[in-house]
C-alpha cells in the first residue's frame, strides 16, 4: 500500500484516492453532495451547516508556552497557555480522526497580497465545504505557484467533527483549537465552525508581523480615484463593511490587513460577510457575490426551492456568507494600497452619547483604539435586554498575540510617519439611548465619511466635548448641525449628563486592563466623567 507524501510528511497516512488536493469549487461541490456535506442554492452558492458551534469559541483557544515565544504573549483569558506535551496529545487525536475519514481535502494558499511578507498555509481537512471555504478566503495561488508551493509555513489540521478529550491537561472541554508557533501548526478539535481556521491564521499574521516591524490589524480598507486609503477598525454592527463597501471606491478587503513600509496589504484572499436580513437593496455588493463557488453557513432556505430565506436566524444569527473578493466588482487586486490618509474607529454606541463624528488626537486614537468600544442591544446575543457596554481591545481582542499596547504604539508611530488623520464615528444613537432615541441615519454617516474624504473637514471649525474631550465639527455638508452634537439632541439634559458620566465610568474601569504599560499622555486621553456637569450649561446655551 503506497501513502500520498504530501500527507505523510504531516504525519497522516492516507491511499492517495481518498485525497483531493487543491480541488476546484466545481468539484468540492460534487464531494459535498455525494458526502450530503451541503446543498445548491437557487443562486449558485454551496449552502453548509457548522454543526453545534455556530460561532468561535474564545474560552478554548490555546497556544503553545514555549521558551522561544513566551515572553512575546499576553498570557490570560484571550491567550490561555498550552504544554507542548497536550499540543502532541491533540495533534495526534486529530491525524487519528483524519486518517480513518471518508474523504481527506488539502488546500494551499497564501496568507497576505505582499509577497515579500507573504505565509504558505496549507490546510487539511475533512468536510469539503471547509475546504471551499479556505479556498476562498486564503489567496489562491496560479498554477505556476501550486507546482513549486514546497513546505508551508503553517499547517492546519481540521478535524472538527471529532471531539477534543477534556482529560489531555490544559483542555477544559470537547472543544480545542490549538496553536503551536514554533511547530507551525493549528489543531482544530471539536468545532466545525468554519471561522476558526480563518481567524486562526490572523492570530498567525498578529504574532509574525510586529516581530517583523509590519502592524497586522483588525480592519476594512479601500481605496479612492487618487489612490487614496482609508481604514475602518469597528466591532460587529458598526457598520465595518457597510462603509467600506463604497460603490465610489476600491475595496481592498473587508476584514483584515497588515501595515507596512510599503502600504497596506490585504492578508486575505476573500471576503466573510454576515448575512442576517441581507437584502438586495441593503447591500447589494455583497448579495450578488452569492453566487457559484461562495459558502452560505447556516443559512435557512426553502427545500424545495432553494431560495434562502436571509431573516430566518433560526439556526442563529451569526449567518454568514464567504466568496472571493473578486467577487466584489470593484475590488482592487492585488490588494493592495499606498499609506492611510484617514483611519475610522467605528462604534454603534446604543447609550446615545458619542458625537456621530469627531476628530482625535494621537493620543485619544491610542485609548480609544486600545478601548475598541461599541455596545451591544437587544437581540444581538441572547440574554441581552438592554444596551451593554462591550469593549475588545484593538479592535480585536480575541486575536491578539502581544500586549494591546504594542498595536497602539506601532499605530501612532505609522499615523505620525505618514501624517494620517483619525476619526471616531458612532453608527449608534442620537436624542437618546436604546429604546428612547434612534439610530443615527446611514445616509448622515455616509456624509460626513464623504466629507472626510473630500477633505472638507480639514480646516474646519470644531467644538471640544467637555467630557471625553473630543472635537466636534461645527458643519458638516448634507448633515443637520443638530445631529452632530448629541447633547442638544436629547430631551432632558440632566439624562444626557448621567449617560456621559456613566459611559465615561466604564471607559475608565476598562482601561485598568492596560495601564500598566500605557504612557501618561495615553491616561490622560481618557474621559473625565466629572466634566458632566458642565453639559447642562452647555445644553442651556
Amino acid at each position: 500500500m503506497s501513502f500520498e507524501p504530501i500527507l505523510e510528511r504531516h504525519g497522516i497516512q492516507v491511499v492517495p484516492s481518498r485525497m483531493l488536493r487543491n480541488a476546484t469549487p466545481a468539484v468540492l461541490y460534487e464531494q459535498s453532495i455525494l458526502q450530503q456535506d451541503g446543498a445548491i442554492t437557487a443562486d449558485g452558492a454551496l449552502a453548509a451547516t457548522s454543526g453545534e458551534k455556530t460561532g468561535r469559541s474564545p474560552k478554548d483557544k490555546r497556544i503553545v508556552r514555549h521558551a522561544d515565544s513566551a515572553e512575546d504573549i499576553w498570557w490570560g483569558p484571550i491567550n490561555i497557555p498550552l504544554e507542548e506535551r497536550s499540543f502532541m496529545a491533540v495533534r495526534q487525536r486529530a491525524i487519528d480522526f483524519l486518517e480513518v475519514s471518508d474523504a481527506l481535502y488539502v488546500v494551499d494558499g497564501y496568507a497576505g497580497w505582499d509577497p515579500d511578507h507573504q505565509l504558505k498555509v496549507r490546510v487539511i481537512c475533512a468536510r469539503p465545504y471547509h475546504a471551499l471555504f479556505m479556498r476562498n478566503m486564503l489567496i489562491r495561488p496560479i498554477h505556476e505557484e501550486l507546482a513549486h508551493f514546497g513546505k508551508p509555513d503553517y499547517v492546519i489540521y481540521n478535524a472538527g467533527h471529532f471531539p477534543a478529550s477534556p482529560y489531555t491537561p490544559g483542555v477544559e472541554s470537547s472543544t480545542c483549537v490549538a496553536l503551536s508557533f514554533e511547530r507551525g501548526e493549528m489543531v482544530i478539535l471539536g468545532t466545525e465552525y468554519a471561522g476558526e481556521m480563518k481567524k486562526g491564521i490572523f492570530t498567525v499574521m498578529n504574532y509574525l508581523m510586529p516581530k517583523q516591524g509590519i502592524l497586522s490589524m483588525h480592519c476594512s480598507a479601500n481605496e479612492g480615484d487618487g489612490g487614496d486609503v482609508s481604514l475602518f477598525f469597528g466591532l460587529s454592527g458598526t457598520g465595518k463593511t457597510t462603509l467600506s463597501s463604497d460603490p465610489h471606491r476600491r475595496l481592498i478587503g473587508d476584514d483584515e490587513h497588515c501595515w507596512s513600509d510599503a502600504g497596506i496589504f490585504n492578508i486575505e484572499g476573500g471576503c466573510y460577510a454576515k448575512c442576517l436580513n441581507l437584502s438586495e437593496e441593503s447591500e447589494p455588493l455583497i448579495y450578488h457575490a452569492i453566487r457559484f463557488g461562495a459558502v452560505l453557513e447556516n443559512v435557512v432556505y426553502d427545500p424545495h426551492l432553494r431560495v434562502v430565506d436571509y431573516s430566518n436566524a433560526s439556526i442563529t444569527q451569526n449567518t454568514r456568507a464567504s466568496y472571493p473578493i473578486e467577487y466584489i466588482p470593484h475590488a482592487k487586486i492585488p490588494c493592495v494600497g499606498d499609506h492611510p490618509s484617514n483611519i475610522f474607529l467605528l462604534t454603534c454606541d446604543a447609550f446615545g452619547v458619542l458625537p456621530p463624528v469627531a476628530r482625535l488626537t494621537p493620543e485619544q486614537t491610542m485609548y480609544h483604539f486600545i478601548s475598541g468600544y461599541t455596545a451591544k442591544v437587544a437581540g444581538t446575543e441572547m440574554g441581552i435586554r438592554e444596551p451593554t457596554a462591550d469593549f475588545s481591545a484593538c479592535f480585536g481582542a480575541p486575536f491578539l498575540v502581544w500586549h494591546p499596547m504594542k498595536y497602539a504604539e506601532m499605530l501612532a508611530e505609522r499615523m505620525k510617519q505618514h501624517k494620517a488623520r483619525a476619526w471616531l464615528i458612532n453608527t449608534g444613537w442620537i436624542g437618546g439611548g436604546y429604546g428612547v432615541g434612534k439610530r443615527i441615519d446611514l445616509k448622515f454617516t455616509r456624509a460626513m465619511i464623504d466629507a472626510i474624504h473630500e477633505g472638507k473637514l480639514n480646516n474646519a471649525k470644531y467644538d471640544k466635548e467637555p467630557v471625553f474631550g473630543l472635537q466636534i465639527p461645527k458643519s458638516v455638508p448634507g448633515v443637520p448641525a443638530r445631529v452632530l452634537t448629541p447633547w442638544t439632541t436629547w430631551a432632558s439634559a440632566e439624562a444626557y449628563a448621567r449617560s456621559a458620566r456613566d459611559l465615561a465610568q466604564r471607559f475608565l474601569q476598562n482601561f485598568t486592563k492596560y495601564q500598566d504599560l500605557a504612557t501618561p499622555e495615553v491616561l490622560q486621553a481618557g474621559p473625565n466623567p466629572e466634566a458632566a456637569s458642565v453639559l447642562t450649561e452647555l445644553n442651556e446655551d
